[in-house]
């Protein structure tokens, strides 16, 4: 491979630690979408969003690509995903976001 072909990416500590999501939100324009990651604790109403990515939709197909790619090969190896649902269903989502598009 070619030094052109390289691409090197930084990863800064904070990055590198994470952020915890077990909700997510998607939301989609002519040009892009959006993906909010939210932490839900129990019996607490109310949940911030932790991170937004804003994807072309190019970059969201690709994103769902190499998910379901590495989700095969995750099963693959350590067995089926069980897909629980939250016990009472989905919290009810008051999205109001303060800009747009």
């Amino acid at each position: 491979m070619s030094d052109q072909n390289q691409l090197n990416i930084e990863l800064t500590d904070d990055v590198a630690e994470g952020v915890y999501s077990n909700l997510a939100i998607i939301a989609h324009s002519q040009s892009e979408f959006v993906v909010d990651f939210i932490k839900l604790l129990p019996n607490v109403p109310k949940a911030k969003v932790k991170s937004r990515i804003i994807l072309t939709p190019s970059h969201a197909k690709r994103l769902l690509a190499a998910l379901a790619d590495n989700i095969k090969k995750y099963e693959a190896q350590y067995g089926l995903i069980d897909e629980q649902k939250p016990q009472g269903g989905y919290p009810p989502i008051n999205f109001n976001p303060s800009t747009q598009a």
